[in-house]
């Protein structure tokens, strides 16, 4: 089975389950499991903050910093698009009394500065209390640019507001500015100047559970109290912060392997349906910048050859879209650590033979 699924569904490395099962471990809720301690330190370190707090989950990580930096009946920027708006469940509205105002995305990801700007409330009784703006980096596999990102910190700064980055795919997103470069480093650039970064350790990185939010050290103080109060509070998590630690250690490098792997599919695809009568007329590419990829193809083609993948044991999703006009099942495809270059040919190989 190819799994082009999603990059949450790794498995542990050998060297990874090692570490997990040699990890000292204490009581995360009492404050003393050294390896959930030693994982906070190290993230905190590498990014560039004062602390870091470990919990199960992105959304758990996300929900905690937007209770975190806003009050019941403030308001939060968001995109249309973004993963806090569009895929968590509402939570920020549902459990955090907090409105979202979203905005449009542009095609290449973000949020025109213009928008956010109009969007900031005065300060009036009619309205919500505008407080907080929130990126996303990576999002739908797209990167926001180093200098996209201080722009909008910049107009936090401007309006007096806060700013966070849900950054599950942040690493990714490094990788592909750092170039030849180290992608620690363009990591901890990205996140200067924000109050909060989300960082899933569970999606590219290869971990099983797990995510990071990391701020200062009196913003973490207060998540603390917000994670215990939403569930997220765990004992022994040593055993799950050992991955994370492996991790951080040895998996940010590697990402490249999956961005080059992502770019191999897309070619071949585009290679495919220029050479196939059906699909040249009724599929379009999408090309990767990191390890997402989008096949967009028509409804009355499209049922036919996620069956045929499916028949040859390859797992994708895909949902309908509305692009220029028209409706389209947009299929995606995402490479990871589980995902090697013969997967990547055989996905090639059964779209060529459908």
């Amino acid at each position: 089975m190819s799994d082009f699924r999603s990059d949450t569904v790794t498995q542990p490395t050998a060297a990874m389950r090692q570490a997990m099962m040699a990890a000292p471990l204490g009581d995360d809720v009492f404050g003393d499991d050294p390896s959930v301690n030693r994982l906070q330190e190290l993230a905190a370190e590498l990014l560039g903050f004062e602390a870091a707090l470990f919990a199960p989950s992105g959304t758990q990580t996300n929900l905690i910093a937007l209770m975190t930096h806003c009050q019941r009946g403030d308001e939060a920027i968001v995109g249309q698009q973004w993963h806090t708006y569009r895929w968590e469940a509402g939570g920020m509205a549902v459990l955090g009394s907090i409105q979202p105002q979203p905005l449009e995305n542009q095609a290449d990801g973000t949020i025109a500065l213009t928008d956010i700007a109009a969007a900031i409330k005065p300060d009036d009784p009619h309205f919500a209390c505008t407080r907080l703006i929130v990126l996303e980096n990576t999002t739908g596999g797209k990167v926001l640019p180093l200098a996209y990102m201080r722009e909008v910190a910049a107009l936090a700064q401007q309006h007096g507001l806060r700013a966070h980055i849900d950054g599950a795919r942040l690493f990714n997103a490094a990788v592909a500015l750092a170039g030849d470069g180290d992608p620690l480093l363009q990591a901890r650039e990205l996140c200067r100047s924000y109050d909060s970064v989300s960082i899933c350790l569970s999606k590219g990185l290869g971990a099983p559970v797990g995510s990071l939010l990391l701020g200062s050290a009196d913003f973490i103080r207060q998540a603390r109290r917000t994670r215990k109060m939403l569930g997220g509070g765990m004992r022994q998590a040593g055993l799950l912060a050992a991955a994370g630690i492996h991790a951080l250690q040895h998996h940010v490098h590697r990402l490249a392997d999956d961005h080059a792997h992502a770019r191999l599919l897309g070619e071949g695809l585009a290679s495919v349906i220029a050479d196939h009568p059906k699909l040249r007329e009724t599929a379009v590419v999408h090309a990767a910048q990191t390890n997402i990829l989008f096949l967009d193809v028509v409804p009355e083609t499209a049922g036919a050859l996620l069956h045929h993948l499916a028949a040859n044991a390859i797992q994708v999703t895909s949902g309908m879209q509305r692009v220029a006009g028209r409706t389209v099942q947009r299929i995606r495809w995402v490479t990871h650590l589980d995902v090697n270059r013969d997967d990547v040919e055989k996905a090639l190989q059964a779209v060529a033979t459908f």
